[in-house]
């Protein structure tokens, strides 16, 4: 037997004893949200400063917007980011 609490648990059941796992969730959704607007963009040939104006707003917020490491991005303006690139944001609760 060993003494280690977390046998037998999953990754997430470490991460929320840690109290790590909002933080760890929140960080991997916004990495995947911007891994897929920076795709899009590409396949676009859509620049930074386009997509700015495209959405109306400034150069570093859409810096701040493809920065995977910044969860702090408000829905409203992921929603206009996809919008730009014809797609939809979509949320829900599991």
């Amino acid at each position: 037997m060993t003494d280690n609490p977390h046998t037998g648990s999953s990754f997430d059941d470490f991460l929320e004893s840690e109290g790590l796992y909002t933080e760890c969730t929140a960080i991997a959704i916004k990495r995947v949200l911007a891994r897929q607007l920076a795709e899009e963009m590409k396949k676009q040939n859509l620049t930074k400063t386009e997509m700015a104006r495209q959405m109306q707003t400034s150069r570093a917020q859409l810096d701040r917007l493809l920065d995977p490491e910044k969860t702090g991005v408000s829905i409203e303006t992921i929603t206009r980011a996809a919008s730009v690139v014809g797609r939809q944001l979509r949320i829900e609760l599991v």
